[in-house]
């Protein structure tokens, strides 16, 4: 007697395809992706600032003479620290980027790392916010002067040197912005480890 096949499509489909495994979180791989962000942003806001520069002929005061005068990131030591720490954060984003690949590759250590990284996002993140602010600060003063002390604005004079550090600021904050998802991310991953 010949043995009876069944014709009903779910067991066929469940005969020919393996159940898939769980869905494994791509947490690694966002955070490789904004690690690899962090450092384009920190290279692109450091790169802007250092090419904001500017002469131009303007008026001594109190005497009838005009005299070149140029405006550069270094004439500031809030711009200095900006490129400092903007600098220190690239470097920070691409050996992070690296050491989360490596992690991928070898997870055995993965919660270590994710701790490491927390707290050092966090570091960064403070530094890059502080320095973020202070340019920023600077940058509005030169856009907007200050009547109260007498400040007056330069962004009216050196127009192509205020949009360059305008764009680096902007480019900066976006890097803030990074940083406070790696934190959350770190923090997050941490979480999803702790038993329950």
């Amino acid at each position: 007697m010949a043995a009876t096949a069944k014709t009903d499509p779910e067991s066929i489909k469940s005969e020919e395809a393996p159940a898939a495994p769980p869905c494994r979180s791509n947490y690694s791989s966002v955070d490789v992706a904004l690690r690899g962000l962090l450092f384009a942003a920190s290279v692109t806001a450091v790169v802007v600032m250092v090419t904001a520069k500017q002469t131009e002929i303007v008026p001594v005061p109190g005497l009838p003479i005009r005299v070149p005068l140029e405006a550069k990131f270094s004439d500031s030591p809030a711009f200095v620290y900006f490129i400092s720490a903007l600098s220190v954060a690239g470097l920070y984003g691409i050996l992070t980027a690296l050491a989360s690949i490596s992690i991928i590759s070898k997870p055995a250590h993965a919660t270590r790392y994710l701790l490491h990284f927390a707290l050092w996002d966090v570091l960064m993140l403070g530094i890059v916010a502080s320095a973020t602010g202070a340019a920023g600060g600077v940058a509005y003063i030169g856009l907007k002067g200050n009547s109260h002390v007498g400040w007056g604005k330069v962004c009216n004079v050196y127009d192509k040197f205020c949009q360059h550090v305008g764009s680096s600021v902007a480019v900066a904050l976006f890097a803030s912005v990074l940083l406070v998802l790696l934190t959350m991310l770190s923090v997050f991953s941490i979480y999803r480890k702790i038993p329950k």
